[in-house]
């Protein structure tokens, strides 16, 4: 199992941006697929960027455009950059994984952090 540890949440204004990072304490695959997902009050987790051993990445609609998935393998840390932030885009944001380069983090699948929080203001 993989313990992952997210970090840089915080609250900013509308238009700002923000880095998210996610330390994973080791990490034994070399196949996978890691992503970013929040949740907002009362609403559904949304898993928002994808992306696997392969390089490949895949976003949201909702936040194509605007956030960057990117991974340091030295690190072993996943980032989420977010610009041009807007109020809707608050929520708790989770980083998860699995050892499968096909299969992507859900509801219930891979390992997962305990998230960290965006708070976005108009």
């Amino acid at each position: 199992q993989v313990q992952l540890v997210e970090s840089g949440g915080g609250s900013v204004q509308a238009g700002g941006s923000l880095r998210l990072s996610c330390a994973a304490s080791s990490f034994p695959y070399s196949r996978y697929c890691m992503a970013w997902v929040r949740q907002a009050p009362g609403k559904e987790r949304e898993r928002i960027a994808t992306l696997n051993n392969d390089g490949r990445t895949n976003y949201a609609d909702s936040v194509k455009g605007r956030f960057t998935i990117t991974r340091d393998a030295v690190k072993n840390t996943l980032y989420l950059q977010m610009n041009s932030l807007r109020p809707e885009d608050t929520a708790m944001y989770y980083c998860a994984s699995t050892g499968s380069r096909t299969t992507c983090p859900s509801e219930g699948v891979g390992d997962w952090g305990q998230g960290t929080q965006v708070t976005v203001s108009s």
